[in-house]
């Protein structure tokens, strides 16, 4: 008798610690995964303000425009099997001598400092991107045995699993130059509105987001819905055109409607404006297609390439 009631005690105090242990684990684990996020957002801030410098600096070859694929009138488009092509020709499919028609992805764009400015291809990674990996040509099929980043216009055949960013699209009179509004956003974690790597599927509850600003007055849950889910809504990373990268807590941070951005919010980064003259805190998604564009020139609009582009053209 005196043995069971040994052992009862034992196995009694056994499921306390054991309970205790599952216990701390539970504590732990989300205490541990914020150092882990906070170390991810610092990467992922001083990739994109390495990605900012080396912009200015191809601006600056470029009579101040940033990166823009293609030509004058190359529209938004998947470049495919053309990211190994021979020349820039055949890469964008525009017309030689005029530069004229073809299409460009976003990525493409961001590529052309990994090309002229021999970026790391792993700088255009966030380590919380799920699904997303550095461009390494030894992981693709290329025309020739000495082929080098240098002879590629893109991330590779999937291009849009080898870069996080989005980027203010440039194929619209609205594209990017050094002396436009220096609050301007340039480019940021995915767009929450774009199927990624990580999230197939997007959500289509727009209209459960709601900015927390006038006249809107949304709940800061209803506000956050608009951030990217790369860094599980918590904020993004933005570059603005002056150079400088933060986390802003709000997708609302661009160009100040009016007033101070605490009581009016600024342009949202991720949605096209629903007025042709000023921000927009809410917005609306922005709509694959190859002639998206701002609505005007306050109007930040960061998009990254989709896993499938929607349109054929």
């Amino acid at each position: 008798m005196r043995r069971q009631r040994l052992y009862g005690v034992a196995r009694a105090d056994s499921l306390v610690v054991l309970a205790l242990v599952v216990f701390l684990l539970a504590v732990a684990g989300p205490l541990a995964s914020k150092p882990r996020a906070q170390a991810s957002r610092v990467v992922c801030r001083a990739n994109l303000a390495m990605i900012g410098k080396a912009m200015l600096i191809y601006a600056g070859d470029y009579d101040g425009a940033l990166p823009r694929a293609g030509g004058p009138t190359t529209e938004w488009g998947n470049l495919g099997a053309n990211w190994a092509a021979a020349d820039r020709y055949a890469a964008y499919g525009v017309t030689p001598g005029t530069n004229a028609g073809g299409k460009a992805s976003i990525s493409s764009c961001l590529y052309l400092l990994v090309k002229y400015l021999e970026m790391p291809t792993k700088v255009f990674v966030c380590p919380s991107d799920a699904n997303t990996v550095p461009f390494r040509v030894a992981d693709e099929n290329v025309p020739k045995a000495d082929f080098t980043l240098f002879d590629a216009w893109d991330f590779g055949g999937k291009a849009y699993a080898r870069c996080s960013y989005a980027y203010h699209i440039p194929f619209n009179p609205h594209a990017l130059t050094t002396s436009r509004d220096p609050n301007l956003a340039v480019a940021a974690d995915r767009n929450p509105w774009i199927a990624s790597p990580a999230v197939q599927k997007v959500a289509e509850d727009f209209d459960v987001f709601w900015p927390d600003v006038p006249p809107y007055m949304g709940i800061a849950e209803a506000a956050r819905r608009a951030n990217t889910m790369t860094h599980e809504r918590d904020g993004q990373n933005v570059l603005f055109l002056d150079g400088r990268v933060s986390f802003e807590p709000r997708s609302f941070c661009g160009v100040a409607v009016s007033g101070s951005y605490d009581e009016f919010g600024g342009d949202n980064v991720y949605t096209q404006s629903m007025a042709m003259v000023d921000p927009d805190a809410k917005g609306r998604p922005p709509e694959l297609s190859p002639s998206l564009q701002p609505r005007n020139a306050a109007d930040s609009l960061l998009v990254h390439d989709p896993p499938h582009f929607p349109h054929t053209r």
